[in-house]
């Protein structure tokens, strides 16, 4: 059972383990076929939709797709999620960091990002190497270097401070 919210309005409780869809508890006679690359026919209830999926994003647990030509962005949440909103504790996923800690002690060979630099999700900020290996560390999010409290050939302890974001 997964929980789909989609536009920010609409939510439904949906079963997709069965060949028929099961939505709020109640079932739907449902047909899909492949049309193209991440686009379906799809029958529901002797109904026809076209859907497009445009783009997943699975850290964020979100999709943005095309229903008959009309964009939608779909928030989904496991029986996990919906637990953890449960016990109170989504929140916690919330809050935002703004320090880049070293997930391991080592040595900074490289630090790539520059004060006042815009990066994106993903971007590399440095390279740490621990026990033989070279680590890239990337950007959680996006946003501007504030300050680089390292330097290159430094060596760093777990948890240490490497670059504080806006």
């Amino acid at each position: 059972m997964i929980t789909v919210k989609i536009d920010s309005e609409n939510e439904f409780a949906m079963d997709l383990s069965q060949p028929d869809v099961s939505v709020n508890n109640k079932l739907f006679e449902s047909d899909w076929i492949a049309i193209g690359d991440n686009k379906f026919h799809v029958l529901i209830n002797n109904r026809s939709f076209t859907v497009e999926l445009i783009s997943i994003d699975e850290m964020g647990k979100q999709l943005i797709f095309m229903l008959n030509g009309r964009k939608h962005i779909a928030s989904v949440k496991d029986k996990y999620d919906v637990l953890l909103q449960q016990l109170g504790m989504d929140k916690l996923l919330l809050t935002k960091s703004n320090d880049i800690k070293a997930p391991m002690p080592g040595l900074v060979i490289r630090v790539v990002a520059q004060e006042g630099q815009a990066v994106k999700k993903g971007d590399t900020l440095l390279v740490l190497e621990a026990m033989k290996m070279e680590n890239i560390i990337k950007a959680i999010s996006d946003g501007v270097v504030k300050t680089i409290a390292i330097a290159a050939k430094q060596t760093v302890n777990k948890n240490q401070v490497l670059i504080v974001m806006e």
